[in-house]
């Protein structure tokens, strides 16, 4: 699974920082970030998850890969 952000939707609410830290940091601005590649082990699944429900404009992309 990988994880990414669609940098069109995303308004900067910061949903993803605080939900899924070991997966997104902020950037200078306050916009989400994803860390290192996006990949998730299998011990953030849930956590990626409950990622793109917190996020109001629908900016995060959980995929196969």
């Amino acid at each position: 699974m990988r994880v990414t952000i669609d940098a069109q939707r995303c308004t900067g609410h910061g949903r993803c920082y605080v939900v899924a830290p070991a997966l997104f940091t902020d950037d200078e601005r306050g916009f989400g970030q994803v860390i290192a590649d996006g990949e998730v082990t299998s011990k953030h699944e849930e956590m990626a998850r409950a990622v793109v429900l917190a996020c109001p404009e629908q900016a995060i992309i959980c995929s196969d890969s």
